[in-house]
């Protein structure tokens, strides 16, 4: 792995981690001021459905499919705005994508931002026969396999695959890894995803299947790729829950990937970023084309 990669997770730990709780609060103040300033692009298809659009690089004679890109931040901070040029890395392979908004915690607590991804992902089915694919990065990983379990119980069209970036999928934090990383994670500790958790489930149980997919049944999902920090406390979120979608049939993998911080797809400026996201991107076009 590179040698930013590795400052980046050291400098991360040392500064990032011990304030993180007064950086997140600073960061959800900040956001309401820049959303101000950066107006909503709607998807010509369902411009009712809030979000975020952003067309695919015109490509002769090709119809786009579509990826529903989930975003994360705890189901505390993020907006699909602010998540846009992860959306341009995407558009220029040839993918529109839509980035649905969903409300936030603690002022809107579960169930509210699957109710919110499941309305537009609905109405997207409804409005085009286009194949679609999904992403999900953190809590938007958790959440992409939280909607499409919802999604296969309801019967509605399910996308063609799903790539998880670092996934939070067990609100319960009792993945060995909770232990075993609590120290080499470059932002969290098992304290702080309880709290984050409890933030968004207020009186809502850690291990409902609807917001710890880990708990649910995976069986009949479509094909998934997830890719995690070694190094991460939310490491087995990923390999638990391929392992069992795997034993329920499901065609998942996992990569693991040494020396990375949470997330690090989202970090244009390391190196594995772009490498990341252009293995996902190869995996979604296999499965569209199979």
């Amino acid at each position: 792995m590179s040698f930013i990669a590795r400052h980046s997770v050291s400098l991360s730990r040392r500064l990032i981690k011990p304030n993180l709780v007064p950086l997140i609060r600073a960061a959800k103040a900040t956001q309401s001021i820049l959303l101000k300033n950066l107006t909503e692009n709607p998807a010509p298809l369902c411009p009712e459905i809030a979000g975020d659009w952003t067309p695919a690089a015109p490509q002769m004679g090709v119809d786009p499919p579509l990826l529903f890109f989930l975003h994360g931040g705890g189901f505390l901070i993020g907006a699909p705005r602010l998540f846009r040029y992860v959306s341009r890395q995407f558009s220029r392979a040839g993918f529109d994508v839509f980035a649905p908004r969903y409300r936030l915690a603690p002022e809107h607590v579960f169930p509210a931002a699957l109710s919110d991804v499941l309305q537009a992902y609905r109405a997207f089915v409804d409005a085009s026969p286009h194949p679609i694919v999904v992403a999900g990065d953190s809590a938007g990983g958790g959440l992409a396999i939280s909607m499409m379990m919802k999604l296969r119980d309801d019967g509605v069209r399910l996308p063609k695959a799903a790539v998880l970036f670092s996934p939070w999928t067990d609100l319960a934090a009792t993945g060995e890894s909770m232990r075993l990383n609590e120290e080499k994670d470059a932002y969290f500790s098992r304290k702080m995803i309880l709290l984050g958790a409890r933030a968004f489930l207020a009186q809502a149980r850690a291990r409902d299947p609807r917001a710890s997919p880990i708990y649910g049944d995976l069986k009949g999902l479509p094909p998934i790729l997830a890719h995690v920090g070694a190094d991460e406390v939310l490491r087995d979120d990923s390999t638990r829950l391929i392992a069992q979608a795997q034993a329920a049939g499901v065609d998942a993998q996992i990569e693991i990937w040494p020396d990375v911080p949470h997330a690090w797809q989202l970090l244009p400026f390391l190196p594995e970023a772009a490498d990341s996201r252009q293995k996902a991107i190869e995996f979604l076009k296999e499965k569209l084309a199979a």
